[in-house]
């Protein structure tokens, strides 16, 4: 697909769940020629690097790349450790399904693919509201993380900063719903599960399916969401 070199460029992460898909709409929807970025980091939901590759070719996107991250490699999570388990009830604290340092290593290869592209801003689907109390989802992670950036780009320093957008960081999941409805975004088509089987099929019982399933609820939408 051939963009005019001026446009307003943008790379948005997406992981193939509902809110990375509603951060690609809002992009899209606000003008930007959009680069979705992926990562293959030995994840225990492969279903939703899938489901992100087919939302990518779906969208029509001015270029897309997984990059693979061994994030087995250091563990310490649920969703790269096959010998933690993904937990089914609530808890109190940050969860095990938390990866560590993995928002934080997904935005440094965003940053590096945008300024590549020239492009001024990068969408990531974090939000402090409805959401498991993961550190790097929180509005001081992501100032931190904008101010790192302004240092450490060539168009930072250059007075071209490229800004992290979070369009969904302080709304409720049921918000992150209807937004991406009116946008027409066919949410079927995503998968949230910390464990969905090789099909997509959701477990319904972990933190992200829980989540998932409320939103619906409160959005008074019915949940498209295809469980095992």
């Amino acid at each position: 697909m051939m963009t005019d070199a001026h446009a307003r460029k943008a790379v948005v992460l997406l992981s193939g769940g509902l809110d990375s898909t509603t951060c690609l709409a809002i992009a899209r929807d606000a003008g930007y020629t959009c680069y979705g970025l992926s990562f293959d980091y030995g994840q225990r939901h492969r279903s939703e690097l899938a489901s992100a590759e087919s939302l990518a070719a779906a969208a029509g996107l001015a270029g897309y790349k997984v990059i693979p991250v061994d994030m087995r490699g250091i563990g310490g999570s649920a969703l790269t450790d096959d010998a933690i388990a993904v937990p089914e009830e609530a808890s109190e604290g940050i969860p095990v399904t938390y990866v560590p340092a993995r928002n934080t290593v997904f935005l440094a290869y965003a940053l590096g693919w945008a300024e590549v592209l020239s492009a001024e801003a990068i969408f990531i689907g974090v939000n402090a509201l409805d959401y498991s109390g993961y550190p790097d989802c929180r509005p001081a992670f992501i100032e931190a993380f904008q101010a790192m950036a302004n240092l450490a780009t060539k168009q930072g320093v250059e007075g071209n900063t490229i800004s992290i957008k979070t369009p969904l960081i302080h709304l409720t999941k049921a918000e992150i719903i209807a937004k991406g409805s009116a946008l027409g975004v066919d949410y079927s088509k995503t998968v949230s599960c910390y464990q969905a089987d090789d099909q997509g099929r959701a477990c319904g019982r972990c933190d992200s399916c829980r989540l998932r399933r409320k939103g619906f609820t409160d959005a008074g939408i019915a949940d498209p969401t295809v469980y095992a």
